[in-house]
């Protein structure tokens, strides 16, 4: 008779058999060290910087201190396969460096070097790393478009990629800045996997969020070349006005970040995620994005309606 047994509170799919003998996915889902990690990952020197500024994961905080993370939209465009595309479908999703298309595409998006590194936090488990989940990260370029989606970039699937969590529940991205495009405030869309196995079907996100990008970074940031739109379009929103992040002013969202637009940015975010709630995120906003479109149809060239 097979014994149930669990590792880190997961169900050993080899119950009978040793830990390390439970088959690859089950491996990539919980065993994928730190050291592993950064070997694979390889960054340079900005993600040193976003090591250096990652929110500390590494002992287990008081869970009543932590806020879960606010259930947002994953707007119009997320590629999940929830409105349209699927670039969780693809080989080659797994990867830390989104900035290149990959598969049959062959793009690169332009634009201030940006590193990304989340924390996830395990508040089921008094507040500890959450290790093995598997975060999918999205965002627009430079010029405020969705590869997949916006007018010039549809047969592109750059700026989206998925990272597991390393022992400290750390997952890390190397990515440009994104724009800021008209009626949103800056941001990068994530949603949080309970492994990498769940990856391919969008109902089983255990959190769908958003990182705030601060005001004074981006203003700095849109003074680079490239991002002019930015200017114009960051002086017409604020964090309070946001239809994301207007609840709370984006408290519990807002990314630290390190650096600058000649080195690059490196931004960090404490992520606590509750598996004992039900997820609310992840529908656009209203079921329709800004100016009547519906949620998937193609925004116009350059700028992205409300995701």
């Amino acid at each position: 008779m097979a014994v149930d047994r669990t590792y880190r509170g997961r169900p050993l799919p080899r119950p009978d058999e040793d830990v390390v003998d439970q088959g690859l996915g089950f491996d990539l889902g919980t065993l994928f060290s730190r050291r592993r990690a950064l070997a694979v990952l390889g960054l340079g020197a900005v993600v040193v910087g976003a090591a250096a500024c990652s929110p500390d994961s590494s002992s287990t905080a008081d869970a009543g201190e932590l806020t879960e993370i606010p259930d947002e939209t994953a707007g119009p465009y997320p590629g999940d396969g929830s409105n349209g595309p699927d670039v969780l479908e693809q080989s080659g999703i797994v990867r830390s460096d989104i900035r290149s298309s990959f598969g049959s595409a062959s793009g690169t998006a332009s634009g201030i070097p940006m590193t990304l590194g989340l924390s996830i936090v395990d508040l089921a488990n008094g507040g500890g790393p959450f290790p093995g989940v598997a975060v999918y990260v999205w965002h627009c370029d430079r010029d405020g478009r969705y590869s997949l989606y916006s007018d010039g970039v549809t047969d592109q699937n750059y700026l989206r990629g998925v990272q597991v969590a390393d022992a400290a529940g750390i997952v890390r991205f190397t990515s440009v800045f994104p724009a800021c495009y008209a009626g949103r405030w800056p941001h990068v869309h994530f949603e949080v996997y309970p492994d990498t196995a769940s990856i391919t079907d969008a109902t089983k996100a255990i959190a769908t969020s958003q990182v705030a990008l601060p005001k004074a970074v981006c203003e700095a940031a849109y003074e680079a070349d490239g991002y002019s739109q930015s200017v114009t379009n960051l002086a017409a929103v604020s964090l309070e006005g946001d239809n994301v992040f207007g609840d709370d002013g984006g408290v519990h969202q807002l990314g630290t970040v390190t650096g600058d637009a000649t080195a690059g940015y490196a931004v960090s975010l404490k992520v606590p995620v509750d598996t004992r709630t039900k997820p609310q995120g992840g529908s656009a906003p209203g079921g329709r994005a800004p100016g009547g479109r519906a949620p998937g149809g193609p925004p116009p060239s350059g700028q992205a309606p409300g995701s």
